[in-house]
């Protein structure tokens, strides 16, 4: 489940990660109100207004402001809300902005000069172990620092067991140049930082910049944060932070239905059981010419109802021109769910894409039988190199 920078800068404050004064707002007006009492909490003379999606590159594409005066952040605010922000991160439709995050500015003149770094942290699942990704080069361009000069990204690699060790903390600030107070304060934002993580149940923190402000402090001007839907269970409170207007509508809508379903960009809609045989069912759609338009998991236990919604789901997309339903008969049984989708094929009414059908499994004979005697335009498959050859023939 991803998260708004508001709400993840919620949770990394709770765990003692330095983050700037702000609040979120949904009108121009709010905005004005909440950037005075910012000056007056902060001191601050320069406002940030930053679009709340969740896409990254949104300074890029328009979606972040500075403003010099409470006036400004009242026209930002209203020019930034109900935009159609377009980001490398979107679509070419962009996502519609809801609400603004208003901050203080911490790129404020002092003793020294700000610095911008890159943190993020992740699991490594090939190490079992968690990364601590970092870099002197933070910014809009990391992804050209990570091309173009790789040996100014650093790792630091996490047994969960003991997490991040102070010697490693001590390494970051070292690599990224930094000496007296602002050397501490990078040990602490790191070390506060892998707690937020682990304790959150996040799959991935990214924080691009950190900020080593001129009077040294260590904050996290952005924050992106991404949470494991497996540990949501332990945190309802981070739970009930989900924005459903952020989604894509058929994946919400499959998850009301129990079904996991994630929308792809190809031509070939999937309805299967069991992500591993999701999985071969979308190399089976490649080795057969098409592209994969989705990755749907309707599980053990398919019944007529779960199977009509799928189709359902599928056919929303109006670039699926042919459908492959792969089902492994093994808790449930293959008649039943030929049976669910020849109720679901009439119940839907007419469709004019071709179907696929392989079932294999518990009664597959039967239910081949059931499939051919339809009379829907249904075809049906025993062996995957069947079905692929299907699919091929199909779409040609």
């Amino acid at each position: 489940m991803n998260l708004h920078e508001f709400q993840a800068k919620q949770i990394l404050k709770k765990y003692g990660v330095e983050v700037p004064e702000g609040f979120v707002v949904s009108n121009a007006d709010e905005a004005f109100k909440v950037a005075n009492i910012l000056q007056e909490k902060t001191g601050t003379f320069k406002w940030a207004v930053k679009a709340q999606i969740h896409a990254g590159g949104r300074g890029k594409g328009g979606g972040v402001k500075i403003a010099n005066t409470v006036e400004e952040v009242r026209i930002y605010a209203r020019s930034i809300i109900g935009m159609q922000l377009v980001t490398p991160q979107t679509s070419a439709a962009g996502k519609k902005v809801n609400r603004v995050l208003i901050e203080q500015n911490i790129f404020y003149k002092g003793e020294s000069e700000p610095q911008e770094f890159y943190m993020s942290i992740l699991l490594n699942r090939n190490l079992g172990r968690n990364v601590l990704m970092y870099s002197p080069k933070g910014g809009m361009s990391i992804e050209e620092v990570a091309e173009e000069t790789p040996e100014l990204i650093f790792v630091e690699e996490i047994d969960p067991k003991v997490g991040l060790q102070q010697f490693q903390s001590r390494r970051i600030a070292f690599n990224l140049g930094l000496a007296g107070e602002a050397y501490k304060n990078m040990i602490k934002f790191s070390q506060a930082l892998y707690k937020a993580y682990a304790g959150s149940g996040c799959s991935l923190i990214e924080i691009n910049p950190v900020m080593k402000t001129s009077d040294n402090k260590v904050m996290a001007a952005d924050a992106k944060v991404t949470i494991d839907n497996s540990a949501l269970y332990r945190h309802p409170e981070i739970e009930a932070m989900r924005d459903i207007t952020e989604e894509d509508p058929s994946e919400v809508e499959a998850g009301e239905h129990n079904l996991n379903y994630v929308k792809l960009t190809g031509n070939v809609g999937c309805m299967v059981n069991g992500a591993g045989l999701a999985m071969a069912t979308m190399d089976i759609i490649k080795l057969s010419g098409g592209d994969p338009a989705n990755f749907l998991d309707v599980g053990g236990s398919a019944n007529a109802h779960r199977v009509e919604q799928a189709f359902r789901i599928i056919l929303k997309d109006p670039n699926v021109k042919a459908i492959l339903v792969n089902i492994f008969g093994g808790i449930v049984r293959c008649d039943r769910v030929a049976n669910g989708i020849v109720d679901a094929y009439k119940n839907i009414g007419e469709i004019k894409i071709p179907i696929v059908v392989r079932l294999q499994g518990t009664n597959a004979i039967e239910a081949k039988q059931i499939i051919d005697n339809s009379g829907l335009k249904v075809f049906s498959a025993v062996t995957l190199r069947e079905a692929a050859d299907l699919v091929k023939q199909v779409l040609n």
